[in-house]
């Protein structure tokens, strides 16, 4: 009797958690951050799925023979949902949008390698183990749980038919009613349905652009322009693209990070200034959030907009004119520097580079700052040690500095240049230094930690045009995304700043029209460009102008 009795409890414990499960999984939101309006708790718990009114109808009208099979098949359906929105999740953490099953693949290698380089081989082997197992096991558990539901509505039929006319008849009134706990969540819900047609839809609709894309990449509207008048009207000059890791708009806007940036920047328009230099300021609007640098730094490069690893494979296998194959055929010479890159980089022969330096050939003895294999200011350093100073001629160079990527623990400090050496100096900034694990435990922290290595990273190469640039240098510096949702918050825009730094005061005029800000920093109301827009604005300001026309607005 007892052991009945305990079966019974049991049995009916494992039933109510099934339902629980299935409930949960259907109506929890593919996004951690609260809405404004409303909790996290009211938009994952109290609305009405119509997935549970559909499947429960489908099984009571199919015949026993057929109900545990497409039962099967539901309780799999639910488990790809919920796989789908814990991934949903990660995607909007990480890059503020959700997964695309068609693009998105290639990510995962991505965030494969950035655990591995922040964290180590092991940790990233064990996280991508766990994903694994854990997905597998949702699709187990979704599906024992479906299979136990559809038994309890097979032993009580005529209940279960009850219920679910008035279940039906609760989402209609619901739906009819409007009635929402905030913006895009009725409590009348087909979340999961829209999720997953949302996702298949997505898959002709990448197919599609891939068409779009390849006819634009292979379109140029510059193609038969000549290299020298593209960049006519900078002849002598040595032009500098530095590229600032997840350098956005929120840091210059945020009071609590623009609190900890501000100073430096006011300190550095002055070392400016002193210098000779002029500077105006922009915004641009990145094709990206978060992470994948290289899909911002294809889309200024290239005058496309670069979206997803389907379109940057597009268009480096395209024989598009980028700004630095512009200014390679035009006779200057091209060099990038990639302190970040481990292996060698195919693309670089795209883009139009003479040479290019990585974490393999510029020397660095020091400690690692995180995902940053050595501090912007050493980056800096071997660049005018190895190219600026050695330069013959006119020098187009990129260089990405990467002391702003994430996790941002620990940060380097800013040393005499006649000390930077083989970078063995920074030894001691690294000991101490807070873990990641802990340090992104509070998004307040993480913020200020950030804006610390913004400063950092933007004082550097400020400090380096004043040590060594020349009357001869153009350097136009901007971001290649916003960081992460954790530091930027939920709903931020992808805009980031850039900037134009001359010593010759007739560079900064031929951009008057542009209507950019006077000094490091854009303003509020300075206009706002998509990134792939940058390319023939600067053809157009700085060619020929009796052979350069500025195409028409996509």
């Amino acid at each position: 009797m007892l052991l009945r009795r305990i079966r019974t409890i049991s049995g009916a414990v494992l039933t109510v958690l099934a339902a629980v499960l299935v409930y949960v999984a259907l109506v929890v939101p593919d996004a951690v951050a609260k809405p404004k309006n409303g909790t996290f708790l009211e938009a994952a718990f109290l609305r009405l799925p119509i997935e549970v009114i559909i499947g429960a109808a489908v099984l009571l009208a199919l015949s026993p023979k057929w109900r545990k099979p497409v039962a099967t098949l539901f309780g799999i359906g639910l488990g790809f949902v919920v796989i789908l929105k814990v991934v949903n999740m990660g995607f909007r953490i990480v890059l503020g949008r959700r997964f695309n099953p068609v693009l998105d693949w290639p990510l995962f290698q991505d965030g494969y390698n950035a655990l591995t380089e922040t964290d180590g081989r092991g940790k990233a082997i064990a996280a991508a183990v766990g994903a694994v197992v854990l997905s597998l096991l949702a699709l187990l558990v979704c599906t024992l749980a479906v299979l136990r539901l559809t038994r309890l509505t097979m032993r009580f039929p005529g209940p279960a038919r009850r219920t679910l006319v008035g279940l039906s008849a609760v989402w209609i009134a619901l739906a009819i009613s409007g009635l929402t706990w905030f913006p895009n969540a009725p409590v009348a819900s087909d979340t999961a349905a829209d999720l997953l047609k949302t996702t298949v839809t997505q898959v002709p609709a990448a197919i599609k652009d891939q068409r779009q894309f390849a006819y634009a990449s292979e379109h140029d509207p510059y193609r038969n322009v000549a290299p020298q008048d593209l960049v006519s009207s900078l002849a002598g000059k040595d032009v500098v693209i530095g590229v600032v890791e997840s350098y956005g708009r929120s840091v210059l806007t945020d009071p609590g990070m623009n609190a900890i940036v501000s100073p430096t920047i006011d300190a550095d328009e002055k070392k400016l200034s002193a210098a000779g230099f002029s500077a105006k300021s922009g915004w641009l609007t990145s094709s990206t959030f978060g992470g994948g640098s290289w899909l911002a730094h294809a889309s200024f490069q290239s005058g496309l907009w670069i979206t997803s690893q389907q379109r940057y494979g597009q268009l480096t296998a395209s024989n598009r004119i980028t700004l630095t194959s512009a200014f390679h055929n035009a006779g200057w010479q091209t060099v990038g520097m990639e302190p970040g890159n481990t292996v060698a980089w195919p693309e670089a022969s795209f883009y139009g580079y003479d040479t290019v330096y990585d974490s393999r050939n510029l020397g660095y003895r020091g400690p690692r700052f995180g995902w940053s294999r050595m501090p912007d200011q050493y980056t800096l350093s071997a660049f005018q040690q190895n190219v600026y100073s050695k330069k013959q001629g006119p020098l187009m160079a990129e260089i990405t500095l990467t002391s702003s990527h994430e996790p941002w623990t620990p940060i380097p400090q800013m040393v005499d240049w006649d000390q930077v050496g083989d970078g063995s100096i920074y030894a001691p900034m690294v000991k101490g230094a807070e873990k990641r694990t802990t340090l992104w435990n509070s998004s307040e922290r993480t913020q200020v930690q950030y804006a610390k290595s913004i400063a950092y990273s933007v004082d550097s190469l400020i400090s380096w045009v004043q040590k060594y640039g020349d009357k001869n240098l153009v350097l136009i510096m901007f971001g290649d995304h916003q960081p992460m949702s954790i530091v930027s918050g939920a709903g931020a825009s992808h805009d980031i700043p850039i900037t134009i730094i001359a010593h010759d005061k007739s560079a900064l005029e031929r951009i008057a029209d542009w209507s950019w800000a006077d000094g490091l920093r854009p303003k509020a109301d300075t206009p706002v460009w998509r990134m792939d827009e940058f390319r023939d604005k600067f053809f157009t300001a700085y060619g020929d102008q009796n052979a350069v026309a500025l195409p028409a607005p996509r």
